[in-house]
């Protein structure tokens, strides 16, 4: 049996204030053509399709077209979850009638497990989908007091589904959690992944997936395994936050032979822009040769910079964050700050400027800079009408 892993789409993804549609559109088609050139048993998304719970229309258009290629076109079979960004029942919707045509779409957790099972020449292979679903929900959908956190909860719909095994059959595990060892919080994590629960109590135990074969997951953005190499995130197709910036992006085939051994492949997309640092002074920036990647620009200049980010997108088109790099000297810290601040707001604008400079660079404002300052100050309030 081969199948497809992949997960964390966030189809709709809202970047700095870019939507990211284009962008997901270009890896997503690789994805297709693998599954194209691949022919896999199935294909398996672990959530997160939506980055909201009500996207775009953009979005709603792209998974269509993407499902439809996939189902359709190439008649394959596609296995998805809900995940803590997708709404469960709109993902819900006619997924009955999409069932007979190989599309298999669970966006909320039912008390009655039903498992996908599909066949290969070696015979039955069981698909566990198990869509992302909160502690109460799952507490009152199995009518099980006892469940109060993430892993609660987790360890309660597992023991339902081996409950009920064929244990001569082979197994895939797909959810949407954050499964760690012993259910310790990890470093796997980036800025664009929302929490679950507050307090580590969204952890979930890897050991409880030790009966299936593999245990596709999906959460985290980055492409990892957990304890057991049979338990894998396959990590978002895109960077989504500047915190993923050495992120390898892809997803995974996976093949489960006869007896249930698994061998992984890591295939890697590739973005139509990179998503990564720079830091630089402005004129070293300036002489960059033209990029459409997405930045997050760092200037290093000890003086500001005016029309800062319109001076980077001269260069970086794309950029989505600029700001400058200030170092605070000890020198500012002194015993007697409180009593300068009190001071400086009866100075005149100039000493106030300077007195700031002096806490920042630890150095006095020269004569210069002085000047420089009261007749851009003044130039400023003539603008305003607030002189002459």
């Amino acid at each position: 049996m081969k199948f497809i892993h992949t997960a964390d789409w966030h189809l709709g993804k809202l970047v700095q204030g870019v939507y990211m549609t284009d962008d997901q559109r270009y890896v997503l088609e690789q994805l297709v053509e693998t599954i194209e050139k691949e022919r896999p048993d199935a294909v398996v998304v672990a959530g997160d399709l939506y980055d909201r719970a009500i996207p775009p229309t953009e979005a709603v258009e792209l998974l269509d077209e993407l499902f439809e290629r996939i189902v359709i076109g190439l008649n394959m079979p596609l296995l998805a979850i809900a995940g803590n960004h997708d709404s469960p029942d709109r993902l819900s919707f006619g997924t009955a009638i999409m069932e007979a045509r190989g599309l298999h779409l669970i966006g909320q957790l039912k008390a009655e497990h039903k498992p996908v099972l599909l066949r290969d020449g070696d015979g039955e292979v069981y698909f566990h989908l198990v869509p992302y679903a909160d502690p109460a929900q799952v507490r009152y959908i199995l009518e099980d007091e006892n469940i109060r956190t993430h892993d609660d909860a987790m360890k309660a719909i597992v023991d339902r589904i081996e409950a009920g095994m064929d244990r001569q059959a082979r197994h895939v595990f797909v959810g949407h959690a954050f499964v760690t060892p012993g259910a310790r919080p990890e470093e796997n994590t980036s800025q664009s992944e929302r929490p679950l629960a507050i307090g580590g109590a969204e952890h979930v135990h890897a050991e409880y997936f030790g009966g299936f074969h593999y245990t596709a997951l999906g959460h985290l953005h980055q492409a990892h395994h957990v304890a057991d190499e049979r338990i894998r995130y396959a990590g978002s197709p895109l960077k989504y936050s500047i915190s993923e910036e050495n992120h390898r992006k892809g997803f995974f085939i996976v093949e489960l032979d006869g007896a249930g051994n698994v061998s992984v492949e890591k295939r890697e997309l590739k973005p139509r822009r990179d998503m990564r640092r720079i830091a630089a002074p402005i004129e070293e920036l300036e002489r960059h040769p033209v990029c459409d990647d997405y930045v997050f620009v760092t200037l290093l200049n000890d003086n500001p910079v005016l029309f800062p980010m319109e001076k980077v997108r001269a260069v970086y088109p794309n950029a989505l964050h600029v700001e400058r790099k200030v170092t605070v000297s000890p020198l500012a810290e002194g015993a007697d700050a409180a009593a300068g601040r009190s001071a400086r707001r009866e100075a005149d604008p100039v000493a106030l400027f300077a007195a700031f400079y002096q806490e920042v660079k630890g150095v006095p404002l020269s004569p210069d800079k002085q000047e420089l300052f009261a007749d851009t100050y003044a130039a400023v309030l003539r603008e305003e009408g607030g002189a002459g």
